[in-house]
């Protein structure tokens, strides 16, 4: 896991990501704070899901549990973003978006954005690890998971 807390990949001027109001994802975006990825995991069932819910999307057991995992799996999907979904991002791309699918979490699937050029070529199956994003000046403050490729992490 990488995380520099001086670099921002994304510009100011975006909403700040907050949990919902009733706390539903509050132990997601505070594992992020702390440089750790929580994801919830059924203890009836052993399911795993993401994005958050009160129930198990299986069993349909009440209150999941919430289990820090490894931030690493594989491109799943991609796509190369040209047209901005906020007017602070409107000279900020292209940009890359990723669907990661995380194999030791039973599978998830995660959206977030892709770290490095973004006209690097991009390859359905390439292993990608976790960057936390810390943004401690924000008020309140928040931390983003991104990817990057872990050819990318590991190079000297």
């Amino acid at each position: 896991m990488s995380g520099n807390a001086n670099a921002h990949y994304l510009p100011s001027g975006l909403p700040i990501p907050l949990a919902e109001p009733d706390g539903l994802s509050a132990p997601y975006w505070d594992g992020l704070r702390q440089g750790r990825l929580m994801v919830q995991h059924c203890t009836h069932c052993r399911t795993w899901q993401f994005g958050p819910e009160w129930i198990c999307h299986r069993c349909h057991a009440f209150d999941p549990a919430w289990i820090d995992i490894e931030p690493r799996g594989r491109i799943y999907s991609w796509e190369r973003v040209w047209h901005p979904s906020h007017a602070a991002l409107k000279s900020h791309g292209p940009y890359i978006a990723v669907l990661v699918e995380l194999p030791h979490a039973g599978g998830i699937r995660m959206v977030g954005n892709l770290l490095g050029d973004p006209r690097q070529p991009v390859a359905i199956g390439a292993e990608v690890e976790g960057a936390f994003e810390h943004h401690p000046e924000s008020n309140p403050p928040y931390s983003l998971l991104q990817w990057q490729l872990r050819s990318e992490r590991n190079a000297p």
